[in-house]
């Protein structure tokens, strides 16, 4: 237990930095998907330059886990079809709730109450998801 509170604290730090620049914001992110403000493109911007980064260190063995063995990331199926589906989907989804996964549960700690809806809807296309994704075009 005591070693998952380092974990604990970044997640808590992290979600203050993202409810301080307003990436939380319904109206900032109402912005970006009307093409009216460059503010959460430069977050999103930052935050794939850095995951850019971090997997060519991964790969170069300059990164270790917790436990001090090297990451190694696993190679993704090929895939267009179920990308451009999954991520209009989430887009879709974004654009109408105004947040994203992460930040949902961020609104929530801020004391956007009404965001307990969204979480519920998130969970339950997530299990729906489980149910069907045989059905469902890879």
């Amino acid at each position: 237990m005591g070693k998952y509170i380092k974990f604990f604290i970044v997640g808590i730090i992290f979600g203050i930095v993202l409810v301080k620049s307003e990436a939380v914001s319904w109206y900032r992110i109402f912005e970006m998907f009307k093409f009216q403000s460059f503010h959460m493109y430069g977050i999103i911007g930052s935050a794939v330059g850095t995951g850019i980064i971090l997997l060519l260190l991964s790969k170069m063995g300059k990164i270790k886990t917790t436990e001090g063995s090297l990451l190694k990331v696993p190679l993704k199926e090929q895939g267009f079809t179920r990308y451009i589906i999954g991520g209009t989907v989430f887009g879709l989804g974004w654009a109408l709730c105004g947040a994203c996964p992460g930040p949902m549960y961020m609104l929530l700690g801020t004391g956007a109450f009404s965001i307990i809806i969204v979480i519920a809807a998130a969970i339950l296309g997530t299990y729906t998801y489980g149910l069907l994704k045989n059905k469902l075009p890879h």
